[in-house]
């Protein structure tokens, strides 16, 4: 047997995407004439980080193309960078608006101490100098306003320690002039998710105040206070946001990128011209990404919700209209103005008689 390389052109009709192994798997038929794969012929290909590949697509929305261009290249947009470690585990990640992008992952088998023996010092150091060498090579500090370093324990104070005293003797201007720009967290492991840790902590909040991710996360905050002040003032849910787009009232739109995933393409286009019109109507948009903690939590409130620019406060009549749709039980009622004088007077009747029934009298 041998292996061949070609490039094929697939008709997608089923795409699976794996988090833990940032894979996407897609199959469909052949739509190119191959020497190797006949047309229409059924395959299942494996796209992975570093491998190279085109999509084509008859309409691409604003969305998506600005979401591209943020996902390939997020030094761009990176503003916040986090390291947590454990032990022997580290990694190394630049915080975007929507996104946390690992840059780089460090493992290290650490020996217990022991009397006498210096491989648990040593190996100590060499974890050390690898993180080193890889917040250097991975974090723009050019364009990163914080780099938040967080552990179980002391470590990190350990390790700031060492980046100090191997800067001074390395030379590195980098982390010399940069040094200010380091805070020191609590993390509760070396992995990945433990970074949503830092963004619950106020004090760390107060140090990246000037930062994209935090100005969102600052909306989502105002929008929850507002929603146990003035309800008037916070809507959420698709049809009540679109009621306030209508009467141009959203200052500021929160949406969940889970919603431009959606399997159903209805679903999808509806929610991209919402983001749209709003934009054109003079609001904000504010794009939450659920591997973030505030795009959980609005995930838990439909993951689409507006702060409004003034009250509209005909909420109740709206949820009645809002549950009416969902129960798919809306008559279309005719125009008063169309109606007769006679039958205007049935209908005033037939509500007469149905108010006095609930007030308990025989009509």
């Amino acid at each position: 047997s041998s292996k061949v390389r070609m490039n094929l052109t697939i008709e997608i009709t089923k795409l699976e995407f794996f988090k833990d192994s940032l894979e996407v798997r897609i199959s469909g038929p052949n739509s190119a004439e191959s020497a190797h794969v006949r047309m229409g012929a059924f395959h299942t290909l494996t796209l992975e980080l570093d491998r190279q590949f085109s999509i084509e697509k008859e309409c691409w929305d604003r969305v998506f193309l600005d979401r591209i261009e943020e996902a390939c290249n997020p030094e761009r947009e990176a503003e916040v960078a986090c390291v947590v470690m454990s032990g022997g585990l580290c990694h190394v990640c630049l915080v975007t608006g929507s996104v946390t992008v690992t840059k780089a992952r460090i493992e290290t088998n650490i020996p217990k101490k022991r009397t006498g023996s210096s491989s648990h010092s040593k190996s100590i150091a060499k974890f050390y100098d690898a993180v080193y060498r890889a917040i250097l090579t991975h974090v723009p500090f050019d364009k990163v306003k914080v780099c938040l370093v967080g552990s179980p324990g002391f470590q990190k104070d350990d390790f700031f320690k060492f980046l100090l005293a191997e800067s001074v003797r390395r030379e590195d201007r980098v982390f010399i002039e940069n040094k200010g720009k380091f805070v020191l967290c609590h993390a509760s492991s070396g992995h990945k998710h433990a970074i949503e840790e830092f963004f619950l902590d106020p004090n760390i909040m107060s140090r990246v105040t000037e930062t994209k991710l935090s100005k969102e996360i600052e909306v989502l905050n105002k929008f929850m206070r507002l929603l146990d002040t003035h309800p008037e003032k916070a809507y959420y849910g698709y049809f009540h946001v679109q009621k306030a787009n209508e009467e141009l009232a959203i200052d500021s739109l929160l949406i969940s990128d889970e919603l431009f995933r959606s399997p159903d393409i209805l679903t999808r286009k509806k929610y991209v011209e919402l983001v749209e019109s709003v934009r054109e109507r003079g609001g904000t948009v504010c794009v939450f990404s659920t591997m973030h903690v505030s795009g959980q939590q609005l995930q838990q409130v439909s993951g689409v919700a507006a702060i409004l620019r003034y009250p509209l406060p005909d909420l109740d009549e709206l949820e009645e209209i809002a549950a009416a749709h969902e129960a798919g039980i809306v008559e279309e009622e005719s125009d008063d103005e169309e109606m007769s004088e006679e039958a205007k007077k049935e209908r005033a009747e037939a509500r007469m008689r149905e108010e006095m029934a609930d007030m308990g009298f025989d009509t």
